[in-house]
């Protein structure tokens, strides 16, 4: 249906005994936006994605994709609705090739042909796009922390999903080897794909993000443009701190 949101939640809940990790989360995000996702450690974050994708069920809520409801579905039914996550403890088939841990998700993936031979040739132009292209022979223990957090994007990536979920992805790159990693996303998202990004590295948040959305103690604290974000007294206070909130308006007032 037109105008239907690729992805949103209503009164999303998960308990833990009595921890709430998610607190009554409704959000939408529209097809080809890109929504960052932001918040202090334990405030819910992977739980959330882990509640999309099925990797948790709700306590309570729902989970709709593309006006579909698959709240209860298995994680690779969700999968094979080209929803992909990355994983923030990186966890690649340890028995494979680099290449071939990509070759999985093209195999078995909602286009997959069962044909190794162009499944293979696919994975060398994913890990292409991601900085991998020389380490397709390569043992996943072979990698260091950065290059495994990229294997994790190449084996979300190819799924050829229309909804992407990246777990900090970044985290662990130096500066410079965050831009690539910015390039590719935002040209993900001018291919049509919608994204959703968990990220404490705010440069990448600031440089992808249509919308920002902050949550803290399990619960939606807001939503809103970078710029509205990062400028709420509530974020500052919660997550940001004043030394960030100072060091921006500096920033402005010398530009």
């Amino acid at each position: 249906m037109s105008g239907t949101p690729v992805l949103a939640t209503q009164g999303l809940t998960r308990r833990f005994g009595g921890l709430v990790a998610v607190n009554d989360v409704t959000m939408s995000v529209p097809k080809g936006q890109t929504l960052g996702v932001i918040g202090p450690n334990g405030s819910g974050k992977s739980t959330f994605i882990n509640l999309v994708t099925g990797h948790l069920r709700p306590t309570k809520g729902s989970v709709l994709i593309d006006g579909k409801d698959p709240t209860d579905a298995k994680p690779w039914v969700i999968a094979g609705a080209r929803v992909a996550r990355t994983f923030q403890i990186v966890k690649p088939f340890r028995g494979m090739s680099v290449r071939e841990n990509v070759a999985v998700g093209i195999l078995y993936g909602p286009e997959g042909t069962g044909r190794m031979a162009p499944a293979l040739r696919a994975a060398d132009e994913v890990l292409g796009e991601v900085g991998l292209g020389g380490s397709g022979d390569k043992a996943p223990g072979e990698l260091s922390v950065a290059d495994a957090r990229r294997l994790e994007f190449a084996k979300a990536l190819a799924l050829r999903p229309r909804l992407l979920m990246l777990d900090e992805v970044m985290a662990g790159l130096r500066p410079a080897e965050i831009e690539p990693s910015l390039a590719l996303i935002n040209t993900l998202k001018a291919g049509g794909m919608t994204i959703i990004v968990v990220e404490h590295v705010m440069k990448a948040i600031l440089a992808v993000s249509d919308q920002v959305m902050v949550l803290n103690q399990g619960t939606l604290l807001m939503t809103g443009s970078p710029r509205e974000v990062l400028s709420d007294p509530r974020v500052i206070e919660a997550y940001l701190g004043q030394k960030y909130a100072q060091r921006q308006a500096g920033g402005e007032a010398g530009a």
